[in-house]
């Protein structure tokens, strides 16, 4: 009921960017997730999926907890760089949160991924099988001919070492960023997108395009056994829809039109819970950004905008607040 509400806000207090105003947001800088041992993370990502370790930083005190929410916070964060974008992967030192549901399933709407682009599929699937990784689908899945905006693509889905849904993705010749298609001898290339799984499309895109201003840059319909095989949900239906901002990767949209019984974003959910992801968005002014989402009755995480005094992070301003399914969201100005 309460997120209901929050949506029906959100609805009545934006109406479609139509006036000419510049976006709230201008990139979406990176994709942050939270683990329970940053040391093991930064070997799986840098030593198996060829990430590379751009810097670390460990911070405590109370900008640290009034950015996350979180009151007694210490975090060793660690950004890493694959091609030309980049993760952030975050231990809770203290508190530590709760660990993911052993059940957890790719149509519950607390799912985020990121989609890593590889330059050959059969080369990427045999490097993580050699690895040992957990599955997540059955095994690499060709989208059918028939659905003329995926059909071509070769995707799977595996998990990291706390269990995070990760995607592998190959284009074909005809789809994908041009990027994606020079001539590399790199195995993984760059992440393409974050996916999240969403209850009402329109309810999001009054959200991610109306209010900090992503263009949407592609949709299908997703279905049949390839689909259900690479979600690993019987009887998977997908409204899919793609969303970019002027530079980053991307948001993708996975709106499950089947089965029902995806169960909601936890409303207790904090950034120490090991099932938190949170995009961050390079925001022309972080004020300006958190007075809008004000307006629109957004949640917030942080107690406001929150102002740094070291330059580890990277920015001087910030702030965590949620979409209308509870997804985190980070603006950050520098």
């Amino acid at each position: 009921m309460l997120r209901r509400t929050i949506v029906s806000l959100i609805l009545a207090a934006v109406s479609a960017a139509a006036g000419g105003e510049p976006p709230l947001v201008r990139a979406v800088d990176s994709i942050g997730l939270t683990v329970s041992d940053l040391d093991r993370s930064v070997d799986f990502y840098t030593r198996v999926l060829s990430f590379q370790k751009v810097n670390e930083y460990e911070a405590a005190g109370t900008e640290v907890e009034q950015a996350n929410g979180v009151f007694g916070a210490r975090v060793r964060t660690a950004r890493l760089r694959l091609g030309g974008e980049f993760i952030e992967l975050t231990e809770f030192l203290a508190p530590q949160g709760r660990p993911a549901p052993v059940d957890a399933r790719s149509n519950d709407q607390w799912f985020q991924h990121i989609a890593l682009i590889v330059s050959d599929m059969d080369r990427a699937y045999q490097w993580l099988r050699r690895h040992k990784v957990r599955h997540a689908s059955s095994g690499p899945q060709l989208l059918p001919a028939w659905n003329r905006n995926a059909g071509g693509i070769q995707a799977f889905y595996f998990r990291d070492p706390d269990g995070h849904p990760l995607e592998i993705l190959s284009f074909p010749a005809d789809k994908g960023d041009p990027k994606w298609h020079g001539a590399s001898s790199e195995l993984f290339l760059g992440i393409d997108h974050t996916a999240i799984v969403i209850s009402d499309t329109e309810a999001s895109l009054r959200f991610y395009r109306d209010i900090l201003g992503l263009k949407v840059a592609g949709e299908s319909e997703n279905y049949g056994p390839e689909q259900e095989r690479l979600n690993n949900v019987f009887g998977a239906r997908l409204r899919i829809t793609a969303l970019r901002a002027a530079a980053g990767p991307g948001v993708e949209f996975l709106e499950y039109l089947a089965p029902a019984g995806g169960r909601p974003y936890p409303a207790d959910e904090k950034p120490n819970d090991l099932i938190h992801w949170q995009t961050r968005f390079l925001g022309m002014s972080a004020e300006d950004a958190a007075r809008t989402l004000r307006k629109a009755r957004s949640p917030f995480v942080s107690s406001g905008v929150v102002e740094l005094h070291g330059t580890e992070a990277g920015f001087r301003k910030s702030f965590l607040a949620r979409d209308p399914d509870g997804h985190a969201i980070q603006v950050v100005e520098r």
